[in-house]
């Protein structure tokens, strides 16, 4: 055989094949059997090296050629594990002969778990009948303990090397290779504690003592290479005098000392290296509670204490070693109660927070390439399997299976997942514990991350992988791409796994799946969050059942979607939204269309539904307004330019004012719902909502303007009298409306040349009049209300004035209050020229020659403290509201407003009417320390975002953080908090998240309010 044929075979480096082959006695022509069986390795190379150091360490290489020569089976089994493992070639190297570990009819067979565990306690010359087994050192050569435990874990190693041998020759699949393993690592922890008995007899006889598996352990799906869960449960042992006293915190500390001997053993580090180690981290209180508790202590913790995640980890709980009497106890005593975890109040919530939790800990980088908690991978599939179980299982015992694999074709079975998601559920998790295993069996390590392609060796690893998975053709593609193939199949399959079986319920759909019954369904719904899954259900049954087309897109959106509506605060709402929708929208062909061929704009949906009772107003109010949610283009804020074209042509297209108007505020309705979208999406920031509600507002008044002054004309059958013009006042002039927010506006006027002054301001109020009705009309639209508060002398005062009357007023009358509400004004409606010389006009009043002087300062700081006195709303929490509160909106504003009427007459960046302008330009000049500034726009940002969230959450408005901690979690939620750690490891809900980082902002934004605005 030639170095080409040895390439051709798979060999990387062929010339040295055929060299090693030489020197160890191979003929390339005569061994073509040994040859092609190391060529069909995972690793050609490797596994010809492997055999080379093998032949080298046993004392008769001459036999072991001979056996491979004539033995199939072995050549084939040899081959494989030196290909595929370099850590199993060490230990063939290291015990010259266990080669033939791998020979035979044994070698071919899988054991019992008894079998396994008789053998490792003969290995420690322990009684395997014994109800104690302990063992005996004399059994090994020199009769220490350490030679013993050595000796127990080489026989553990050739016993994985057996099942290696089976597992990579197809012998065995990888469900029967996981169960065997769990077997093993159990008679392995059998042994240990036959050997801990041994070196503490005195331990031994006051306890008895069971170790409970957990995780894939207890579940007999375990890997190569993983933790080992356990729980430990002892009892007093048994005294021959049965009136004699039990010292049971005797026997706890004596038990504890055990399981502390017994868990060394299998991680100690010698010649064998690690076998693994054992955790006994799922125990009552975890890492801080007692190692060892009696039944009765953990049966008390289950009842009392315990979390709902607590319940899904006893899922798999198994007696695998030690007193087999007081392991059935345990499980009698303890498993009942799982199956009423999912009737706990808090059960979604608790559920919800743990996948957000597994999520969040993988580390950045590495989600794509993690086979166990990535996206698509093996987590996705247990966690689906293992809430169906917690929600079905309480009623139907066929569930309560430990074993993944076991649970899925259960639930198949009974009706609860199709056989077609069922089978490619099990197929997926195969093929991902397949390769995990193949992972780990290289060194013997415990790694879920796949090889990253872009490091050096990182292809040649990944063409092993292929190879031992059979793709022999381009090994790193075909993985690659049966990688992807199956993690989106895995994605799909559990999204749809918890919420399809309910559809069928529901739907009354034709197929081969069996349905479940109602009171399952609700049990489902439930489970997913919803308040009333009576109510739900009847929405599910309304959109789905029929065999229209709009029911069938229906059947394959929702599914989906009622994951989406159950991650959203109030998920009976979106449900309820949609179905309004829906209804409203079903027979448009392109409503159907985009929500079958968009997933964004359902996904969007189902959250805005269940978010924002404001929006589900907005879009119930013209539900074709949905389509803007699949382009975040759609969503972006439109220019005032743009509007005003859009307001005008809509105007057009009527003949009466009401109509007009109503167009008008149906285009306004249109931008709030954009906004508010654009708001709950994160498309849009703050201070872009403040300008997009701001800029509606005045497109929508400048029309009503231009009708009412029409109107008014007509009607009297004069001519206009008056030039007309509206001005914009606090958050209004500021381009910083909210959602709840009316709008504060002053009116001017300016009689026509030769007109009277009286008729022209009779024309001018009744101008203004017709202009609010227009407004404020009942109507299926929104109404925009104008609040006129702020006008000299308040609602004292004329509601119209003259430009000339305003001059007068200012000149005379006007106090350091109405400066500093000047600051805010701005003409935003009317005719242009009189809303330039009403600026011209008011600009020395607000920004005085020289700045305000001392008096004024000071008579500025009494009203800021005076308005904390008095207008704060009885009852309201000052550390919480938004707008009066300490270190809230007005705080801010106050500090801004202060600044520009002390410098805005020598630097005009600081003639804005914008709160955050202001501050940048006090940052700029030196007004402000920048840190300072940045404290106060943190502030103020969160604050104007709170209140916004609070009105689009409830549909009303509110200047405080809701009392409600139910309404605070969905405002806080809305703002995109979610359940995370804190620095010292506290789980933190949303509503938590929030009040915590407002308090933070707001403390800091008041103490440096304190310090600029009283100069202290």
């Amino acid at each position: 055989m030639t170095a080409g044929a040895l390439a051709r075979r798979g060999f990387s480096d062929s010339t040295r094949a055929l060299r090693l082959m030489t020197e160890a006695g191979l003929d390339a022509r005569a061994d073509t059997a040994v040859i092609d069986a190391l060529a069909a390795a995972p690793d050609p190379d490797q596994a010809l090296l492997g055999l080379i150091r093998v032949l080298e360490s046993d004392p008769d290489p001459a036999e072991v050629l001979d056996v491979l020569r004539e033995e199939s089976d072995l050549r084939a089994r040899l081959s494989k594990v030196l290909g595929t493992s370099p850590a199993l070639t060490d230990h063939l190297v290291r015990h010259p002969g266990d080669w033939r570990e791998l020979r035979g009819a044994d070698a071919a067979r899988s054991p019992e778990p008894d079998e396994l565990r008789r053998g490792l306690l003969h290995t420690v010359g322990a009684d395997p009948h014994s109800a104690a087994p302990a063992a005996d050192p004399a059994v090994v050569g020199d009769g220490t303990s350490e030679t013993l435990r050595h000796t127990l874990r080489v026989a553990y190693r050739r016993r994985l090397l057996r099942l290696a041998g089976r597992d990579l020759t197809g012998l065995c699949t990888v469900d029967e290779a996981a169960a065997e393993l769990a077997d093993l690592a159990a008679s392995m922890l059998d042994a240990s504690l036959a050997v801990a008995r041994a070196e503490q007899p005195e331990d031994a006889a006051l306890c008895r003592l069971a170790v409970i598996g957990m995780g894939k352990c207890g579940g007999r799906e375990l890997n190569y290479v993983s933790d080992v869960d356990v729980v430990f449960v002892a009892e007093p042992a048994g005294s021959a005098d049965p009136g004699a006293p039990v010292d049971e915190q005797a026997a706890m500390r004596a038990a504890t000392r055990l399981a502390t001997a017994m868990m060394r053993i299998p991680s100690e580090t010698d010649a064998e290296g690690a076998l693994w180690e054992v955790d006994p981290a799922l125990r009552p209180e975890g890492r801080n509670g007692p190692l060892v508790r009696s039944v009765s202590g953990h049966l008390s913790y289950y009842e009392r204490w315990a979390k709902t995640w607590e319940f899904q980890a006893l899922l798999k709980a198994r007696p695998i070693a030690g007193d087999a009497g007081l392991g059935r106890a345990y499980t009698e005593a303890i498993l009942p109660l799982v199956w009423e975890a999912t009737g706990r109040q808090d059960f979604v919530e608790d559920v919800q927070a743990m996948r957000r939790r597994v999520v969040a800990h993988i580390p950045a980088g590495e989600a794509e390439r993690e086979l166990k908690l990535g996206p698509g991978g093996l987590r996705d599939i247990e966690f689906s399997v293992q809430l169906l179980q917690l929600v079905h299982g309480r009623t139907d015992d066929r569930l309560r299976s430990g074993n993944t694999l076991e649970a899925l074709e259960a639930l198949s079975e009974s009706g609860y997942v199709g056989r077609r998601d069922a089978a490619g559920l099990s197929e997926a998790y195969r093929f991902l514990r397949r390769l995990e295993h193949l992972l780990q069996l290289e060194r013997l390590r415990r790694t879920h991350l796949m090889p990253d392609p872009g490091s050096q060796d990182g292809p040649e690893h990944l063409r092993r992988l292929g190879r031992a998975l059979g793709f022999t053709a381009n090994p790193v593609r075909e993985l690659t791409e049966a990688r992807r193939r199956v993690t989106s199949e895995v994605r799909r399959l559990h999204e749809k796994l918890f919420y399809r079986p309910l559809l069928n319920a529901v739907a009354q759909l034709p197929g081969e799946e069996a349905r479940l019954s109602p009171e399952h369904a609700k049990i489902r719904l439930e489970a997913l969050g919803f308040a009333d899954p009576g109510g739900a259900l009847r929405h599910l049954e309304s959109l789905t059942s029929g065999v229209s087309r709009r029911a069938s897109i229906q059947r394959t959106l929702l599914p989906v979607m009622l994951g989406w509506f159950s991650d959203s605060p109030d998920p009976d709402a979106g449900l309820f939204g949609f179905r309004q929708v829906s209804d409203a929208l079903g027979t448009t062909p392109w409503y159907l269309r985009l929500l079958r061929d968009d997933v964004r704009v359902a996904e969007r949906m189902a959250w805005l539904l269940g978010t924002s009772r404001y929006v589900t107003e907005l879009l119930l109010r013209a539900p074709d307004a949905v389509a803007m949610l699949a382009d975040d283009q759609d969503l972006v804020r439109r220019g005032p330019k743009v509007l005003e074209a859009e307001a005008e042509a809509a105007q057009r297209r009527y003949d009466t004012a009401e109509e007009s108007v109503a167009a008008v505020r149906a285009l306004r309705r249109r931008e709030l719902l954009r906004t508010a979208a654009a708001d709950l999406l994160e498309v849009s920031s703050v201070r872009e909502v403040g300008s997009a509600l701001t800029d509606i507002a005045a497109v929508t008044i400048e029309a009503a303007l231009r009708l009412a002054q029409n109107r008014v004309v007509a009607a009297s059958g004069d001519e206009p009298l008056t030039r007309v013009c509206v001005v914009a006042m606090g958050r209004f002039g500021g381009g910083e409306l909210t959602y709840a927010s009316d709008a504060d506006v002053m009116y001017v006027h300016d009689p026509l040349p030769g007109v009277d002054t009286g008729a022209a301001t009779k024309q001018a109020l009744a101008i203004v009049r017709e202009l609010a009705r227009l407004l404020e009309m009942p109507a299926a639209e929104p109404p925009l209300k104008v609040d006129t508060d702020l006008r000299p002398e308040g609602r004292s005062g004329p509601v119209v004035r003259t430009l000339e009357s305003y001059a007068a007023y200012y000149g005379r009358w006007s106090q350091v209050w109405e400066s500093q509400a000047l600051l805010r004004a701005r003409p935003i409606a009317g005719d242009p020229e009189l809303r330039r010389a009403f600026t011209e006009l008011i600009d020395p009043v607000r920004y005085p020659e020289g700045g305000v002087d001392p008096s004024a300062v000071l008579e500025i700081r009494k009203l800021k403290a005076r308005m904390e006195a008095e207008r704060l709303p009885r009852g309201a929490d000052p550390t919480l509201h938004t707008k009066l509160g300490r270190g809230g909106l007005s705080d801010v504003e106050w500090v801004a407003q202060l600044t520009q009427l002390r410098h805005a007459h020598e630097y005009p960046g600081l003639r804005t009417t914008g709160t955050l302008e202001a501050l940048d330009t006090a940052v700029a000049h030196g007004l402000l320390a920048a840190d300072d500034g940045a404290v106060l726009e943190q502030a103020w940002r969160l604050a104007s975002r709170v209140r916004g969230m609070v009105m689009l959450v409830r549909g009303r408005g509110g200047d405080s953080l809701p009392s409600d901690l139910r309404v605070r979690a969905a405002v806080a939620g809305a703002m995109g908090c979610r359940s995370a750690e804190d620095e010292e490891g506290v789980w933190e809900g949303p509503a938590e998240q929030l009040t915590e980082a407002y308090l933070r902002a707001t403390r800091r934004a008041r103490a440096v309010m304190e310090r600029v605005f009283y100069d202290d």
